[in-house]
């Protein structure tokens, strides 16, 4: 292998394993991909949807939110993040097996695709890359939710999420995670809350390489088989209905997250647990039209102290299809990370479940 690709190579291994001789650790950002967001309604409230949640989109955002889905519902959803690196999308079900009982699946994938490998395209006689030999790849994460949740009764839902993970980077590396969300909601009256636990037994992430693929490599170099944990998050929420007349209606939300893996762009933080904050309001129309707005994120650091990442959407409903429309930025609005335009679809099929005792 010639001394260009040796490095290419070596590049590959700090991707796959910042400390390639490790065999475990805990990771801050190992699903760092499922913190997107799904769905264009929730987008646009800043993501404060933990008590809200009551469609289908509920898989992601809190499976006790399935409770409230009286008929079958299918979503979709693409986006293209940071200018148009990553692709994201989000595909989901949702399926009433009695009034008390729901079961739902979910789909999310997240790539950078067409990315070239260079690594055996070098000529030691030109000194060039030969564009023959230039293959491409994707890095690619997916993840399976199938999720059920019941009604306790009139006030309480809970539910539960068993998550698959598959994580590939080309064919040089990949990795299967599993782990399990859990989540409940509760009607107080004016204010209905809301709890989930994601990875609540913490997400074990298991990474494999093909060793053949950097033979070499200096043995130092190489990246080694890991081992991946991704810590608990705790996600609290509540939500009010302000009735402003017999048409118009608007909903407030507040969120915050708890994590416990030591991530300092938090605003607030301490020590291992830090706190992240979520708003959001949607002013609707007789169930028909609906403008949104939120702060999804506020962080801070060095370069440009605090940060607001505000969002921005509005829906419309016709029939039992839901078109929604979502606008935001990462990192703030003085960052260069890009803005992401997100419609999601969400349609409702059949009429209600028919109630059944006992059930």
């Amino acid at each position: 292998m010639t001394t260009f690709s040796r490095r290419l190579a070596v590049g590959f291994a700090f991707l796959l394993a910042a400390a390639p001789g490790r065999a475990q650790e805990v990771v801050k950002y190992g699903a760092d991909f499922l913190a997107a967001g799904v769905g264009g309604r929730a987008l646009g409230m800043g993501g404060a949807y933990v008590a809200h949640a009551d469609d289908v989109t509920a898989g992601y955002w809190n499976v006790a939110g399935l409770d409230a889905v009286v008929r079958p519902q299918a979503a979709y959803m693409h986006a293209e993040r940071f200018n148009g690196a990553v692709s994201f999308d989000y595909a989901a079900v949702a399926y009433p097996l009695t009034p008390r009982s729901t079961l739902g699946v979910t789909l999310v994938r997240s790539a950078v695709d067409d990315i070239a490998n260079t690594l055996d395209a070098y000529d030691p006689v030109t000194g060039q890359l030969n564009p023959d030999n230039v293959t491409l790849f994707s890095a690619a994460d997916n993840a399976l939710f199938v999720s059920y949740a019941r009604g306790i009764n009139d006030r309480l839902a809970v539910g539960a999420s068993a998550k698959v993970i598959r994580r590939s980077v080309g064919d040089f590396a990949s990795a299967w995670g599993y782990s399990l969300d859990v989540g409940a909601q509760m009607d107080l009256g004016r204010v209905r809350v809301g709890m989930t636990l994601q990875d609540a037994l913490s997400m074990v992430q298991s990474w494999s390489v093909d060793a053949d693929r950097f033979a070499e490599v200096p043995e130092e170099s190489r990246p080694v088989g890991l081992t991946e944990i991704v810590l608990p998050v705790a996600r609290l929420g509540a939500s009010t209905l302000v009735p402003l007349s017999a048409d118009v209606g608007l909903t407030l939300a507040a969120d915050v997250d708890l994590a416990f893996d030591g991530q300092k762009a938090n605003v607030i933080d301490a020590g291992v647990v830090s706190f992240r904050p979520r708003v959001g309001g949607e002013l609707s129309y007789r169930d028909l039209l609906a403008f949104r707005a939120g702060i999804s994120d506020v962080a801070t650091g060095e370069t440009f102290g605090t940060q607001l990442t505000p969002t921005v959407g509005a829906g419309v409903r016709v029939g039992g299809l839901d078109v929604d429309y979502s606008f935001g930025d990462f990192g703030g609005l003085a960052s260069e990370l890009g803005f992401s335009h997100r419609v999601s679809l969400a349609y409702r099929f059949g009429a209600p479940a028919s109630p059944a005792p006992g059930l």
